[in-house]
């Protein structure tokens, strides 16, 4: 058993085509009728948004993580409310505001909660505890912030180099059946980006 360890999900897109059809007024299916009259736990809406990446990282961050006393083990970065619970119930109107947002640009209504919220985790979380994001690192939209406050105890999964999201939710979920956990690695200097993995092999 190793020391405690904490995942931050990257956001699913709020913009593309499975957000419209989640929004439509008319749309009958249970959670657009439930994000429309009540709130939906944001961590369906965004399995719903992203599909199987967002599934996965999910899943396998509530399987894997081992918080400190007092710490969420899973915490999911939002374009305009910083690190929030998958749980917390989010509305339409929280959806369009997230839609609004691009996470590439760094704006300040993106970066500002952020690093509210990352600074209150570093200080929570100690110095001991690895902070594992499950999220792109061959940009800066998560990097530029995360590594600023956490330094070497902000890691990323090593098989997550090379594969593309879906790949990633696949592996994610496989891991999940099998209770097996991914290697993480420091985050190195700039972006890292590397050669494409062999496909995940056909289950038995």
């Amino acid at each position: 058993m190793t020391g405690p360890r904490i995942f931050l999900l990257s956001p699913a897109s709020c913009g593309g085509e499975r957000a419209r059809v989640l929004l439509r007024e008319e749309a009958s299916f249970p959670l657009a009728v439930e994000l429309r009259e009540r709130g939906a736990p944001l961590g369906e809406v965004f399995a719903f948004l992203s599909g199987r990446y967002f599934r996965g990282k999910l899943a396998y961050a509530r399987v894997f993580a081992r918080p400190p006393a007092r710490v969420p083990g899973v915490l999911v970065i939002t374009p305009t409310r910083g690190l929030a619970d998958p749980g917390i119930r989010v509305t339409r109107d929280d959806l369009l505001e997230f839609a609004g947002i691009d996470v590439a640009s760094g704006g300040e209504r993106y970066r500002a909660p952020l690093l509210r919220d990352g600074t209150a985790l570093a200080e929570a979380a100690g110095p001991q505890c690895e902070v594992v994001l499950l999220g792109s690192i061959a940009t800066g939209k998560y990097l530029d912030v995360l590594q600023q406050l956490l330094g070497e105890r902000l890691r990323f999964p090593l098989e997550f180099v090379g594969r593309g999201d879906m790949s990633r939710g696949g592996l994610l979920l496989r891991c999940v059946e099998e209770g097996r956990e991914l290697t993480y690695g420091a985050v190195p200097p700039g972006r890292l980006r590397g050669t494409r993995p062999p496909k995940l092999p056909p289950r038995a």
